[in-house]
C-alpha cells in the first residue's frame, strides 16, 4: 500500500481538516508529519464546530489510529487543553492516538522569544503566530532541543534547565528578562499528562503498517506558499509544506506515496505578512471576508481576501505532484456577478508571465485578469455534483484546463455533508 498525502496549495487555511475527516473513514491510519499548534483544522458535523491545533484530523473517527509525527513540533501545554476538550465533548481520543518520541516539544521560552523577537521587528515584522514554532525549529535544526522522548529520561528536568538558561542569554539580546515561571508550571503539569500517553518510534510503526497493506493518510498544515524553502520567503513557516515534508515528517520513503490531494480554495486568503498579489482592497475584499467568515482559527485574526491566483497554484501543484484537487468554500461565491481569475502576471515590460518569481516586489507584478460569469445561485442546499449550475460547472472546467488537474471534490459549506464528490 501506499501513502496519500494532503497539501494545502495556498498560504493555508485552505479547509484540510474538513477534507481529512471525509476522506478518513476509507484509511487505516490518519498521521500529521509538520507543523504545531499554528495550524488550525476546522471539522464541523452534526451541528458542532471543532477546531484541532496539533491532534489529526482523524480523532473523530473511532477505528482509525491518529498519529502526531516526528515532523510535528508539540506544545504539551496545548495538547492538554485540546485533549481535555475532546474529552468534554465525549470524544475518547485517547484511544487511538499515538506520539512520536522524536517530535520536538515546544517549550515556555520558545513562546517569549518568539513574542520579543518578532515585536522587535517592528513594521518589518514576519506575522507569528507567536506559538513557538520558530524558536523550536531552530532548537531542532541546531541539535540544541528537547524531544517528546525525552521526558521519559531521567535527566530530562536538567537538560530543561540548561535549555533555559542558553535561552535567557538569547532574551537578554532584546534587553528582557525571561519571564515563564507561571507558564513552567502549567508546562511541567502537562508534561506529566503527555506521559500517560503511548510515546512511539511512529517510523517504525507507519512502516511495518505499509507492509501490513493498510491504508495511511499524511495530513499537512499551512501551506504549500508558506513552506520555508518554496514560500513566500521570509513570509513562511519554519517547516517543510510539501509532499516532501510527509517523507522526513514520518520517515516514509519517497516510492511509498501514492495520491497527493491538493487543497484551494474558489478563492485566496492569506494570514500575516507578505505578498499577496490578488488581494482586494476593497468592498469586494470585504465581501469575501464576511462570507467566507475569514478569521483565523488559530489567531482569530481577520485574513487578507483576493481572487484565485493560478500562477502560485500551478507551482504548489508542480511542487508537490498533485494527482487530484479539491476546491474549497466555493459558496462564498455564490452571490458574485463576475468571478476574475488570475492566469498570469503582467511585468513592468508588458510581458506577460506564469512563473512564480524568486521575490515579489511590490508593483512589479500586477495580475492578469480572465473574468468568468458568476452562478448568482445559493448552492449551499446543493447535494450532489451534477445540481450545480451550469456557470459553476463552467469554472471548474476553466480551472482544469489552466491547471491541467482534475478537481474531485468541491466544498460548498462546512458541514461534512456540504462535500460533493465528482
Amino acid at each position: 500500500m501506499a501513502v496519500d498525502i494532503l497539501i494545502g496549495l495556498q498560504w493555508g487555511d485552505e479547509g484540510k481538516g474538513k477534507i481529512v475527516d471525509v476522506l478518513a473513514p476509507t484509511y487505516d491510519i490518519v498521521a500529521r508529519f509538520q507543523g504545531g499548534p499554528n495550524a488550525g483544522h476546522t471539522l464541523e458535523f452534526d451541528g458542532t464546530k471543532h477546531v484541532l491545533h496539533q491532534i489529526p484530523s482523524g480523532i473523530f473517527h473511532p477505528h482509525i489510529i491518529n498519529i502526531i509525527g516526528n515532523g510535528v513540533v508539540l506544545d504539551p501545554i496545548i495538547f492538554k487543553a485540546e485533549m481535555e476538550k475532546l474529552a468534554a465533548r465525549e470524544v475518547d481520543a485517547g484511544k487511538n492516538l499515538y506520539i512520536s518520541k522524536k517530535a520536538a516539544l515546544i517549550l515556555p521560552s520558545h513562546k517569549f522569544i518568539d513574542r520579543v523577537s518578532e515585536e522587535a521587528l517592528g513594521e518589518n515584522k514576519i506575522g507569528s503566530t507567536l506559538k513557538g514554532i520558530g524558536p523550536t525549529y531552530q532548537d531542532k535544526i541546531g541539535r540544541s532541543g528537547l524531544r517528546v522522548g525525552d521526558i521519559l529520561l531521567g535527566d530530562f528536568n536538567e537538560r530543561y534547565k540548561r535549555i533555559i538558561e542558553r535561552h535567557q542569554k538569547t532574551v537578554s539580546f532584546y534587553q528582557r528578562d525571561l519571564d515563564i515561571a507561571e507558564q513552567e508550571k502549567e508546562f511541567f503539569q502537562a508534561i506529566e499528562y503527555l506521559k500517560t500517553f503511548r510515546l512511539v518510534d511512529s517510523e517504525y510503526m507507519i512502516n511495518q503498517a505499509l507492509k501490513a497493506g493498510k491504508r495511511i493518510l499524511a495530513e499537512g498544515a499551512q501551506g504549500s506558499l508558506l513552506d520555508i524553502d518554496f514560500g513566500t520567503y521570509p513570509f513562511v513557516t519554519s517547516s517543510t509544506t510539501l509532499v516532501a515534508g510527509a517523507c522526513t515528517g514520518l520517515g516514509v520513503a519517497p516510492r511509498h506515496i501514492g495520491e497527493v490531494y491538493g487543497i484551494f480554495k474558489a478563492y485566496c486568503t492569506r494570514v500575516g505578512s507578505g505578498p499577496f498579489p490578488t488581494e482586494l482592497l476593497d468592498e469586494i475584499g470585504d465581501n469575501i471576508r464576511q462570507s467566507g467568515h475569514e478569521f483565523g482559527s488559530t489567531t482569530g485574526r481577520p485574513r487578507r481576501c483576493g481572487w484565485i491566483d493560478l500562477p502560485t497554484l500551478k507551482y504548489s501543484i508542480m511542487l508537490n505532484g498533485v494527482t487530484q484537487l479539491n476546491m474549497m468554500k466555493a459558496d462564498v461565491l455564490d452571490a458574485f456577478e463576475e468571478i476574475k481569475v488570475c492566469t498570469h502576471y503582467k511585468l513592468p515590460s508588458g510581458e506577460l508571465t506564469d512563473i512564480v518569481p524568486h521575490q515579489f516586489v511590490e508593483g512589479e507584478l500586477t495580475p492578469y485578469y480572465t473574468t468568468l460569469p458568476g452562478w448568482k445561485v445559493n448552492t449551499s442546499n446543493i447535494t450532489s455534483f451534477g445540481e450545480l449550475p451550469e456557470a459553476f460547472h463552467k469554472y471548474i472546467s476553466f480551472l482544469e484546463d489552466q491547471l491541467q488537474v482534475p478537481i474531485t471534490i468541491v466544498s460548498v459549506g462546512p458541514d461534512r455533508i456540504s462535500t460533493l464528490r465528482k
